[in-house]
């Protein structure tokens, strides 16, 4: 057998791809996204008009807000990110189970005490809560098995405050399937009709923790990211998993090889918007990464942030790219050329010739500024990064 490999030009957008896969979302094309956070949901969200197979490995790293307090309590991945992009992938429309949605989006009260939020839970438990009792029966019976699977572990003071009972139904299918994500993502999944794929990169409870140029180490999500402490003063040298005890080998933490068939069938691969270190390259640290990016021969683009990122201190958009690049050469080979592991970088306009020129001097890849912010704002167009993307596929 020969491998033929074929490359070919297109424009950007490509009207004809566009209009076929607005006109057949299910053949959509496989945009796989390595990413975490709420940087990439608007731009999911406006995907969903032109493919349903769209796939995102979301990082289960986080260590702040809801979904740390379900750590401490259980255990557990953090879960907040995945629940966000499940929600920003449902259908939303009247054919999909807006009853459903309506239940996983549902937050409780800041402010309330906390035996009022314990009753609350309690009446969607016992179907007698109005978010429980309008979805169907069974629907309505399933999810109250997987809250009761919640409840029936949960520790004495665990704090209820904005807790999303989206995180607290995920909590519930992960405890009673084993301590195992995938089950329960895969439920959810079904009952709001995800138009697409999300999967933690990795079932594992772990720690980020990064070096700084100046030699400290900061290990916890939420304290790389400053949403929840001081920014940090002094530039990301290096991000690393840790068992909250010690920092892990990259071969201590394989990529399952369930998501190494994802990446085997996508047909774009993308480094997208959000949080450089905590939500990008948190997701390329596990082993076979690297090598799994390498051996698929499609477009594999670099869609940098807008706007000031706390994690980028110090980064130029090279730099950017030497930081997603570092671990992915680290696990591939660091011979192998780094546009086998990004094709592209393709910025909005207002980034600078200078900084797309130097992308190209250091790494031989091709970077390109198009129009893609919204007026006067630090966001993209939600619309014109997902026909840019389906044009690629």
């Amino acid at each position: 057998m020969t491998d033929i490999r074929i490359e070919r030009e297109i424009s950007l957008p490509d009207a004809l791809r566009v209009s076929r896969a607005a006109s057949a979302p299910h053949l959509g094309p496989r945009v796989l996204f390595f990413s975490g956070g709420s940087a990439l949901n608007g731009i999911s969200r406006q995907l969903k008009t032109y493919t349903f197979n769209s796939i995102h490995l979301i990082t289960p790293f986080d260590s702040g807000g809801s979904s740390q307090i379900l750590r401490e309590a259980f255990d557990m991945p953090a879960v907040g990110d995945l629940r966000s992009r499940l929600m920003a992938l449902a259908d939303e429309t009247v054919l999909g189970q807006p009853d459903i949605y309506a239940l996983f989006s549902h937050r409780l009260s800041r402010n309330a005490p906390q035996e009022e939020l314990r009753a609350e839970v309690a009446a969607m438990i016992e179907g007698k809560h109005p978010l429980i009792s309008a979805i169907a029966k069974p629907m309505r019976m399933l999810i109250r098995t997987l809250l009761e699977s919640f409840a029936a572990e949960v520790p004495r003071g665990f704090d209820y405050r904005n807790a999303s009972i989206g995180n607290l139904i995920l909590a519930g299918g992960y405890l009673s399937n084993g301590r195992a994500l995938e089950p329960v993502l895969f439920l959810m999944s079904k009952m709001v009709d995800v138009r697409g794929t999300v999967r933690a990169v990795v079932d594992e409870t772990l720690q980020l923790g990064v070096e700084l140029s100046d030699g400290r180490v900061i290990v916890g999500q939420r304290q790389i990211s400053g949403k929840e402490s001081a920014p940090i003063d002094s530039p990301i040298a290096r991000l690393f998993l840790s068992d909250g005890t010690q920092e892990l080998a990259p071969g201590d933490v394989p990529l399952p090889k369930r998501n190494r068939k994802l990446i085997a069938q996508s047909d774009v691969i993308c480094y997208p918007p959000g949080s450089l270190y905590s939500s990008v390259i948190a997701n390329l640290l596990p082993a076979g990464v690297g090598k799994a990016i390498a051996a698929r021969h499609v477009p594999k683009v670099f869609l940098p942030s807008l706007g000031v990122d706390p994690e980028a201190l110090g980064h130029g958009l090279a730099d950017q790219v030497q930081a997603l690049l570092a671990p992915l050469l680290a696990d591939a080979g660091r011979t192998i050329p780094a546009r086998q592991l990004m094709t592209h970088v393709l910025c909005d306009r207002s980034q600078s010739d200078a900084a797309c020129a130097e992308v190209t001097a250091r790494f031989g890849i091709p970077c390109h500024r198009l129009p893609l912010r919204q007026t006067d704002q630090d966001k993209y167009d939600t619309r014109k990064v997902a026909e840019l993307l389906v044009s690629l596929g």
